[in-house]
């Protein structure tokens, strides 16, 4: 195989420094990436009663609207990404979903809105996948699902501003105001971006690296021979569904169940959010540094165990009517809905060669955008609606939708048991080094 050639814009070696440097700067793109998703669930509320929103009504306006761009957007611009130049891809993109996300604070209507959600969803299609393909050409294959959980800090650290920062400027100012807060520092990083980072040459830490520049159909094809890369992606997939679809509602379930304002309701989660899934994922990245955790079907193995032990109090979370054992249960919970995330983009990302990285990662977002923001947020408002009848949503409607939506999280370690099966032989093929271990 031959390596591919950098051009002048790449880096061939970068030093320890700039490695770090770039992965700091990625965890915070990727804040910004969740922050500016999910504010919209923290306003979710005052949003539906200014344009008189049924739950399904709101719930098109603010996820699936969207998601439907991110997911058409996701697999063209990846496939871009993995024939140009990443870092120019993913300032851009930065800057315009930054920018949308200002606009969605100037919106008047219902769609003034719409509209700008759209264009968030097309920028945000730009971002996670050249971002983690960065991070994979910057460490060795044997550290990237250290590094990308590393990056997957900024997912609870943008749920904690989306949530609890976002709540109070809501509280204080309305829910404009909270998207002029993210939306501007967004735009002023994507420059940044642009000024300070360097392209890496692709491949150039892999046992195994071509100059070969797959189609899309080649990618997918290659996709569904690694088994283990198919039920990663499904497993992924079907965490988000299962978690952020249920957080994707809960400060709207805590509001109308408790009778809590934005801001206490943001403030409740923001914390969890926070301390509870930087925790999770900075003990997940330590663990997976370990060298008995080299072995894949280690890591595929800790995901699985994961997700099934907490599936049971993201059930009893909504089950129970009791504030403090529902926080309780919520901080057993949300942790859980963070830890996945770094170890599936790292398995991706050797589960791939390194002309399709981008690509398996925007194969990967598409299906757990698709349940996360289409299937999970649609369905529950649909089902509220329905168990509400004619009088209209309710908290007792909300909670039966969610409690149908819970136990889902067994389905996903479902996924991750299978992958261990064939994990070993499918990286091999892909980058041609893996560490094994023998029980």
């Amino acid at each position: 195989m031959s390596t591919a050639a950098a051009d002048a814009t790449t880096i061939a070696t970068p030093t320890y420094l700039e490695r770090w440097y770039v992965l700091i700067v990625m965890c915070l793109i990727y804040t910004i990436n969740i922050a500016d998703r999910y504010v919209m669930s923290t306003i979710l509320e005052p949003i539906r009663l200014e344009l008189h929103l049924t739950d399904s009504g709101i719930a098109f306006l603010t996820g699936v609207s969207l998601a439907l761009f991110y997911v058409t957007f996701g697999i063209p611009i990846s496939w871009l990404a993995d024939r140009s130049n990443r870092r120019n891809i993913l300032a851009a993109s930065l800057v315009i979903w930054s920018v949308m996300t200002t606009l969605c604070g100037l919106s008047r209507n219902y769609w003034q809105l719409l509209v700008a959600r759209v264009g968030v969803g097309v920028g945000e299609a730009g971002g996670t996948p050249p971002s983690s393909a960065i991070v994979a050409d910057y460490f060795p294959a044997d550290r990237r699902p250290m590094a990308l959980t590393v990056l997957a800090l900024g997912a609870p650290f943008g749920a904690w501003v989306g949530y609890d920062m976002a709540g109070a400027i809501a509280h204080a100012y309305g829910w404009r105001s909270a998207l002029f807060a993210l939306g501007i520092p967004g735009a002023l990083l994507g420059v940044i971006v642009y000024l300070t980072i360097r392209e890496p040459k692709r491949g150039q830490l892999d046992a195994i690296a071509e100059d070969h520049k797959p189609t899309l159909l080649e990618s997918t094809r290659f996709l569904w021979k690694q088994k283990s890369a198919f039920h990663v992606v499904m497993g992924g997939g079907v965490c988000a569904l299962w978690g952020w679809g249920l957080i994707w509602w809960t400060p709207t379930f805590l509001t109308r169940s408790y009778g809590l304002n934005v801001a206490q309701a943001g403030d409740a989660l923001g914390w969890i959010h926070l301390v509870g899934g930087s925790v999770a994922t900075v003990g997940t990245a330590w663990l997976l540094s370990r060298p008995w955790m080299a072995d894949p079907r280690r890591v595929v193995w800790v995901l699985g165990l994961g997700v099934g032990l907490s599936t049971i109090p993201s059930f009893i979370a909504y089950f129970t009517h009791t504030l403090w054992i529902a926080k309780l249960m919520f901080w057993l919970f949300i942790p859980s809905i963070y830890f996945y995330i770094g170890p599936c983009f790292g398995l991706l990302q050797n589960l791939a060669p390194c002309q399709m990285r981008s690509m398996f990662i925007a194969i990967s977002l598409l299906v757990a955008n698709i349940f996360n923001l289409i299937i999970a947020p649609q369905a529950v408002g649909f089902m509220s609606d329905w168990f509400a009848g004619a009088h209209g949503s309710d908290a007792t409607s909300l909670r039966l939708a969610l409690l149908i939506l819970a136990p889902t999280g067994f389905w996903a370690t479902y996924h991750f048991y299978l992958a261990a099966k064939t994990i070993v032989a499918d990286q091999k093929r892909a980058i041609g080094y893996v560490k094994t271990w023998s029980p």
